[in-house]
């Protein structure tokens, strides 16, 4: 800070987060209550810390010359930026915004995560100082960005199937929750509100359809990376492995929803188990192990 003045990266940071937290609040309330209100109040928010955090990662990078995805702090605020953007594109497409609360609850708490590793403007190492940062990152962290989406979608498809289920006796009947909401059930005219889990399997398997592909060609440039920096283009780091593992969930995923009798509640779980590995692939691996991508000191 010069001059008593916060840089205009930090500036947008504290927007971006004012904003998702806000436009969170409007949208959780939105989608117990269906008050149309809170939706147009929340849009434009979401809106506007996306444009900021683009605005932060921009400005971080002429104040510094130094390209920001290349610790926790830049790479997380992408991560929350392009979920968000990813997020929006679909909200505006298919009407997602009874899920917005969720997407940008968590963004706003991973860009809070975010603060605490902010480093201020150190050099990279000279194995990262690479145009391959530039084009392996972005495509990594929109990767995970695409999976946090379609993890929130997932689990609020688990909720809306399970609780169908309870009210079919146990056994799966698609039109039970209709026929609930039809009969005065308070919790099934609240779940029959959003779309069918029909809609939601769909959905899931197109905004996964969006991040596998981010992360195959992720890991590929990856490989590229690490020949041009190491010599191997793969050497088995835990980095690399636990990528190759949420890959195999993934296309594991892609496969099984060709298949009727996995597609739908199966098919959410794995999406929740790929979820999962892609947080212990970004964070349990780069925090806890030691490794070429580690961020232990």
């Amino acid at each position: 800070m010069a001059n008593g003045r916060m840089p205009l990266d930090e500036v947008l940071m504290i927007i971006a987060i004012g904003a998702y937290v806000a436009g969170a609040l409007a949208l959780l309330v939105y989608f117990f209550s269906r008050s149309e209100w809170l939706r147009h109040l929340a849009i434009p928010l979401a809106i506007a810390g996306c444009v900021a955090q683009f605005g932060q990662l921009l400005a971080r990078y002429e104040i510094t010359h130094i390209w920001p995805l290349l610790n926790l702090y830049g790479s997380l605020s992408l991560f929350a930026a392009v979920a968000v953007l990813i997020f929006i594109i679909f909200a505006f497409r298919y009407d997602l915004w009874f899920a917005g609360g969720f997407v940008l609850g968590l963004a706003a708490l991973f860009l809070a995560y975010a603060i605490t590793w902010n480093e201020g403007t150190m050099p990279a190492v000279p194995s990262l100082q690479s145009y391959w940062a530039k084009i392996h990152v972005p495509l990594v962290v929109s990767s995970y960005a695409a999976f946090m989406v379609s993890f929130v979608i997932s689990v609020l498809f688990l909720v809306k199937y399970y609780f169908e289920r309870s009210l079919a006796g146990q056994s799966v009947m698609p039109a039970s929750g209709a026929a609930a909401a039809a009969s005065g059930n308070s919790g099934a005219q609240w779940l029959n509100t959003m779309p069918s889990l029909a809609q939601l399997d769909v959905l899931i398997y197109r905004i996964v359809a969006v991040g596998l592909p981010l992360l195959t060609l992720g890991i590929i440039t990856g490989a590229m990376w690490a020949h041009e920096s190491w010599g191997h283009y793969w050497q088995w780091d835990p980095k690399e492995t636990a990528a190759l593992f949420s890959w195999i969930v993934y296309a594991i995923y892609m496969h099984l929803h060709t298949r009727n009798a996995w597609r739908g509640m199966r098919t959410a779980w794995v999406s929740v188990i790929g979820f999962l590995s892609i947080m212990f692939c970004y964070f349990g691996v780069n925090l806890w192990i030691s490794g070429l991508h580690s961020y232990k000191v």
